[in-house]
């Protein structure tokens, strides 16, 4: 069963501190504005640094998280396996919208974030994948410290007592031979396992791995370090629930330990300077015409408040480019240039094709259907909804060496053995951004994603206001590399759809993709349709700790500052090779040693 909030432990949020760690929803109730450790956000990352700072009992730790408890009616969008990605949109997502993209016809969409316990981790597509060897490794360069290299990162994963994450049976205990590696998955709290309800299209897709293997070859996991192949998805699933920093890492903590307190549906407006160039205080507030508070940490604030609160926080703080900050009437404290900038996001486009077989579209269709299958799962958890089975076959691949495009581009990924780009197969009808939402009859669709894009964009805030939205600008598609390689992801990802299994099964495309014949036409299919997969990164990047450019050194302490740390996806130097979550578990506990190691605790 879930581990959440329940309502006996919701009911401390009006009974002050308790034996127990506090939960608070109003500042005002906060019993103690001194701590050892404040951390700024309880998603992917913060969790797990509160989890493993609270461990020790002698230390006094808050998080400050923006959004609400993961509790409540509409709960189960996020608890609920199949239901995966449905939260977005809602109260559990803080609604961000990018500026007009003048790489994708000067369109803009929604740029998802968590906005509730658990962060990202709680509204996202629950897929677990680390990426390549060399993505940890270039990250160990960067920042100068061979301690973030994929081999030092081995004890994080499954080596040690403390790992992150297991794998776990599905809810229908299936067997799971030739499907994962049981020896690159450790016994963490976070929980992963593979979908259920295989289908005529996973059987196609590992046909045609199998058939094609040279340029398309299966791989057995994905979290393994090699980062290129077929093979099955891996989701952020366990006891037929989703597993996220909230349920794996911040409940269980604050629900048994005195010495951590959660604040929740409160943000933090600013830094407090507490001495010069040192950054030991919050300002905290609910809203433009609520009170203010201001609350000290005696050693270190941590922020953790993501890709896109982080640096607004920084910004709004004093910390940033200088002369912008003016410009908005910001007195500049410390001059970091790149805080908000080299923002980096992969994006994602679809083709639908009709198919001659049974999908999950019909019953996505059937509202009577789908309600009993959500009625089964509320009264079992088993069923359809029990697992995140939209998804069940992935590949990361490469742009082969004898293609033309070498002639005119350098490789964007991070090494030879990570992806230029991903295809993802879903067992019905998925929409792009503008087309219709539902379609008749038995879909599947190929998502396509970037997955090493050369586009920087940035997170400005435009306001002195800590409660207006900072200005999201990924620049999809602005670099003639990234539309380079993106047109001819499509063409093998075509490719890849002509081996024999397909034959019989795959029938016509969506219209929208049915002339995707040649440069010109694939190249305004992409500009038309193609959205955020919601993986930013790099709006606070590492470098070494000597460097005059970024915002981190390799410790994650905030340059020419003290007292102040950064842990989450915004300190990541390049867009992953894997998915983002993973990569920020790890980040996160690597960091929460490295703090413990500095205070000898």
């Amino acid at each position: 069963m879930r581990t959440h909030l329940s309502s006996a432990i919701y009911s401390l949020l009006f009974l002050g501190h308790a034996s127990l760690a506090a939960i608070y929803t109003n500042p005002s109730s906060v019993l103690n504005n001194t701590y050892d450790f404040i951390i700024v956000g309880a998603g992917t990352a913060g969790g797990v640094v509160a989890a493993r700072l609270s461990e020790n009992s002698l230390l006094r730790v808050l998080v400050i998280e923006a959004g609400p408890a993961d509790t409540g009616s509409d709960s189960y969008l996020i608890q609920t396996p199949f239901l995966g990605g449905q939260a977005v949109g809602t109260r559990f997502d803080w609604n961000y919208t990018v500026v007009n993209q003048a790489g994708l016809d000067n369109r803009n969409f929604a740029f998802p974030r968590g906005h509730v316990i658990g962060g990202s981790s709680a509204i996202n597509n629950e897929v677990y994948f680390r990426g390549s060897s060399e993505d940890f490794d270039l990250f160990a360069e960067i920042s100068g410290d061979n301690g973030w290299s994929w081999s030092n990162m081995q004890p994080y994963i499954y080596k040690a007592c403390y790992t992150n994450e297991q794998h776990v049976s599905a809810w229908n205990n299936q067997s799971d031979v030739g499907k994962y590696n049981s020896s690159v998955h450790g016994y963490g709290p976070l929980l992963s396992s593979l979908p259920v309800n295989n289908s005529i299209l996973d059987s196609v897709v590992i046909n045609s791995s199998q058939q094609l293997y040279q340029q398309y070859p299966f791989n057995l996991d994905f979290n393994s370090g090699h980062g290129l192949g077929i093979g099955w998805v891996q989701n952020t699933v366990g006891n037929s629930a989703r597993s996220d920093s909230a349920t794996a890492f911040l409940t269980p903590a604050a629900t048994s330990r005195p010495n951590l307190d959660v604040l929740l549906q409160t943000q933090v407006i600013s830094l407090i300077q507490t001495a010069p160039a040192t950054f030991k205080g919050v300002q905290i507030s609910q809203g433009p015409s609520y009170p203010k508070f201001k609350l000290t940490a005696q050693k270190e604030v941590i922020l953790s408040a993501g890709a896109v609160g982080t640096p607004q926080i920084l910004q709004l703080s004093g910390i940033g480019q200088k002369s912008y900050l003016k410009s908005l009437g910001i007195t500049p404290v410390v001059n970091l240039p790149d805080v908000g900038q080299n923002l980096q996001d992969q994006p994602i486009v679809m083709i639908q094709y009709s198919v001659n077989g049974s999908t999950l579209n019909p019953f996505l269709n059937d509202p009577a259907a789908f309600g009993a299958a959500l009625a089964q799962y509320t009264a079992t958890r088993t069923g359809t909804m029990a697992s995140s089975c939209l998804i069940n076959t992935i590949g990361f691949l490469r742009i082969p060496k004898n293609d033309s495009i070498w002639m005119s581009f350098s490789d964007p990924a991070v090494g030879p053995n990570s992806p230029h780009y991903v295809i993802a197969f879903l067992n019905a009808y998925g929409a792009n951004p503008g087309q219709a939402l539902q379609m008749p009859g038995d879909w599947i669709t190929v998502a396509t994603t970037l997955q090493s894009p050369t586009s920087r964009g940035s997170i400005n805030i435009i306001s002195s206001s800590p409660f207006v939205y900072p200005s999201i600008n990924p620049a999809y598609l602005s670099t003639s590399s990234d539309i380079g390689f993106y047109r001819e992801a499509i063409k093998y990802m075509s490719l890849f759809l002509t081996a024999n299994p397909w034959k019989g099964f795959l029938l016509q495309p969506y219209p929208d993709a049915a002339n995707l014949t040649d440069d010109t036409a694939i190249e305004s299919y992409l500009r038309k349709f193609a959205t955020t997969i919601k993986h930013p990164v790099g709006t606070a990047i590492i470098s070494n700790s000597s460097s005059s450019v970024g915002v981190v050194g390799s410790d994650l302490t905030v340059k020419n500052t003290h007292g102040l740390r950064i842990v989450d996806a915004s300190v990541i130097p390049r867009a992953v090779s894997g998915f983002p979550q993973a990569r920020v578990y790890l980040i996160a506990e690597r960091a929460s040693d490295l703090i413990k190691a500095k205070y000898s605790l």
